[in-house]
């Protein structure tokens, strides 16, 4: 979501690169599909099994040439794929970014019906870790459009369209929100006009995300009644990531619960009472915590991420985002969207752990992202030049054109009213930080910056989306209710 989208990137470019994964019956018929230059990650096994918890097909973007007025077009012959629910596009240096517009369209694996043409967001890793940290440094990150979720589906089709050097497009030529893609469309390779290219990545791949089954990555059961501790074998890293979380819950909860205002204002003695100034023990302003589904809840693979954790000094600002991956989903599969965007972090992108430290659905239900501990100041790769001192709390959904929902609203405001009150923030006030590189703010640079801000304020992207940003106000003086101020 990074910087503002040229409206050339629509109708008026030059070559497209076109992969068609084609049904079934089409891909039996006559000689059949290839399918060499697939590869695939998976968490134990490069085969495919259903006792797999979750797995990664990586199909690399070849050329092909035809002889059309318009120009060259790069693809794929069809095939057929695995069952997969999210996508993205994937490229090998995380630094370069893709010029043009990303479309795709997918099969339902349970109707055999395509959807239509659907634009992915193509500026995504300014999410990530800040410039020269160890995360961002490891060799392994690459670039990537935004995760999109799809659903249960079987075959894919995708077009990358670069963008012309002329800048021109023959759209509607309106205004488009910063960084954000081309209003949705069909635009067919057959019709782009001649002209000079921008250069694409290198290593053009698409991912096709299996999120695999809740729970099923660890061999643990849930306790009678399905909301308690799981029990049954754990690993060292479950273990681990539960662990974290054990001021506050037993070792496997499920779920964190709510807290009573005087209930959360004992745990912050308890939790951070030598931290705590003289102010802060006499009037603890402090939201009531609310409850929060933790990894196991959600079915966290904790063999995908780092073994360890990484703390900052304490926690001054919350940055706001949106997933960017679409609002076809429904609240019972925002834990499968999570671990898909997970193993799409981890699998695809290289980072350490998934990005966000909290992750909320349109239903207001709050997740624990990045693993560390919810009530600790973890470390995350939200807000590229500012992870050093936040948390990053991302609304699943796109939030350019379409309001977020009430119920997510009022849980971004409970959330920061807990998590910032933890660490004495006021919602309504402004803080320091003190920029890690990006767009908008060199290195080194201190910035007043307010404790609950969009991502679109420390970076120059469309993060969290026009109609979201417009409820930060919303959210700052509600949390402050919830603190008592």
């Amino acid at each position: 979501m990074r910087g503002i989208l040229a409206s050339s990137i629509g109708v008026t470019c030059a070559a497209a690169l076109a992969l068609s994964l084609a049904p079934p019956a089409a891909a039996s018929a006559g000689s059949g599909a290839p399918v060499a230059g697939v590869a695939t990650r998976t968490a134990e096994t490069a085969d495919a099994r259903v006792d797999v918890p979750g797995s990664t097909q990586s199909l690399p973007l070849q050329s092909l040439t035809h002889n059309r007025a318009s120009g060259a077009v790069l693809g794929l012959t069809p095939r057929t794929v695995r069952t997969f629910s999210l996508l993205g596009v994937v490229w090998d240096d995380p630094s370069a970014d893709l010029h043009g517009r990303v479309q795709v369209r997918t099969r339902a694996a349970g109707t055999g019906e395509w959807s239509d043409w659907q634009d992915v967001e193509t500026h995504y890793t300014e999410h990530g870790a800040d410039p020269d940290s160890p995360e961002a440094a490891s060799g392994q990150v690459r670039g990537a459009t935004a995760p999109l979720w799809v659903g249960e589906s079987d075959g894919v089709e995708v077009r990358v369209l670069p963008e012309t050097g002329s800048g021109e497009s023959g759209g509607s030529g309106g205004a488009v929100e910063r960084g954000a893609p081309e209003p949705q469309g069909d635009v067919d390779p057959a019709d782009v006009t001649s002209g000079e290219v921008s250069a694409l990545p290198a290593g053009l791949r698409l991912d096709l995300v299996d999120p695999g089954e809740e729970g099923a990555t660890e061999g643990a059961e849930p306790a009678e009644g399905g909301e308690g501790p799981r029990t049954g074998v754990m690993t060292a890293a479950a273990k681990a990531a539960s662990a974290a979380n054990s001021a506050l819950v037993p070792l496997g909860a499920v779920e964190i619960p709510s807290l009573t205002a005087e209930e959360t204002r004992e745990e912050l003695t308890a939790l951070r009472g030598a931290d705590l100034t003289e102010q802060q023990q006499a009037t603890p302003y402090i939201g009531p915590r609310p409850a929060i589904v933790t990894r196991a809840g959600w079915g966290a693979d904790e063999s995908l991420r780092e073994k360890s954790f990484v703390y900052t000094s304490k926690v001054k600002a919350a940055f706001v985002h949106h997933t960017a991956s679409g609002n076809n989903y429904s609240c019972s599969q925002a834990p499968s969207l999570i671990r898909g965007f997970y193993r799409y972090h981890t699998r695809s992108l290289g980072w350490r752990d998934i990005g966000y430290n909290f992750l909320v659905d349109k239903c207001g239900r709050i997740y624990e992202g990045r693993a560390g501990g919810v009530a600790k100041p973890v470390k995350g790769a939200h807000t590229m030049g500012f992870n050093t001192n936040t948390t990053g709390i991302a609304v699943i959904g796109s939030y350019g054109s379409k309001k977020p929902s009430s119920k997510a609203v009022k849980a971004v405001a409970r959330l920061t009213a807990w998590k910032l009150g933890l660490h004495g923030m006021n919602p309504k006030k402004k803080t320091s930080l003190t920029s890690g590189g990006g767009n908008l703010y060199a290195k080194g640079k201190k910035v007043k910056m307010k404790v609950i801000s969009g991502h679109r304020d420390g970076f120059n992207t469309s993060c969290p989306g026009g109609k979201l940003y417009k409820k930060l106000s919303s959210v700052r003086s509600k949390a402050a209710k919830y603190q008592g101020r």
